[in-house]
């Protein structure tokens, strides 16, 4: 049976109407809410828990690390404070050497001077002995040409000697920087004649051995 044109109304289902009360539902979204920020803030302490554990561990092992060193610190200290008094006898050794080696710097070779002289000697003339006072140790790089030592040497011979042309030999030798006449001809009771020759020597005679003991 129809009625016109009225559509046909569906048969059969239930109706279902929500009774729940309004503040219920709120309950349960705000329980819904607080659950799930418990569970956030849970895993956010988990995560502080193991960030805090991880340091720490690492705290730990740079404590031990940093212990440890202060211990080999403190063993090297104490061998170095061992040390000293060899480190004290080394510096008083260096010292003393460079004194030495000042004090004996200008230490000369006589007869490298005499030998030197008795290459130009005239024919019958011999050094009867000589008188060289050490000038200061070396100040510049090159000792050949720097004042050594000055003195006096005795020449003796039997017969008058021409003594300048052995002057001008002298100024040409090795080591002489200057050389003159100081003393003319004596004539001496044993019927010898007796010269004294005034030279001055550079550097290059210094031995230079308590320098080299110090340089080493």
């Amino acid at each position: 049976m129809s009625f016109g044109n009225s559509p046909a109304l569906p048969l059969g289902g239930l109706p279902r109407v929500n009774l729940t009360p309004r503040s219920e539902i709120e309950r349960r979204a705000r329980a819904s809410l607080l659950t799930r920020w418990g569970w956030g803030i849970a895993a956010a302490l988990l995560v502080v828990a193991i960030v805090a554990s991880g340091a720490f561990v690492l705290q730990t092992a740079a404590n031990q690390r940093l212990a440890a060193e202060n211990a080999r610190t403190n063993d090297l200290l104490m061998q170095v404070a061992a040390l000293a008094p060899v480190r004290e006898k080394l510096t008083l050794e260096s010292e003393l050497q460079a004194y030495r080696a000042q004090a004996m710097g200008t230490d000369l070779t006589w007869s490298r001077i005499v030998a030197t002289a008795e290459t130009a000697l005239p024919d019958g003339v011999i050094v009867g002995g000589f008188s060289i006072v050490p000038g200061a140790l070396a100040q510049g790089d090159d000792p050949t040409l720097e004042f050594g030592a000055a003195g006096s040497l005795t020449l003796i011979s039997t017969t008058p000697a021409e003594m300048v042309p052995f002057v001008r030999a002298l100024r040409g030798l090795p080591g002489i920087i200057a050389a003159n006449v100081d003393g003319w001809s004596i004539e001496m009771d044993a019927g010898a004649y007796s010269y004294s020759i005034r030279i001055v020597v550079d550097q290059s005679v210094y031995t230079g051995a308590f320098t080299a003991e110090a340089g080493e």
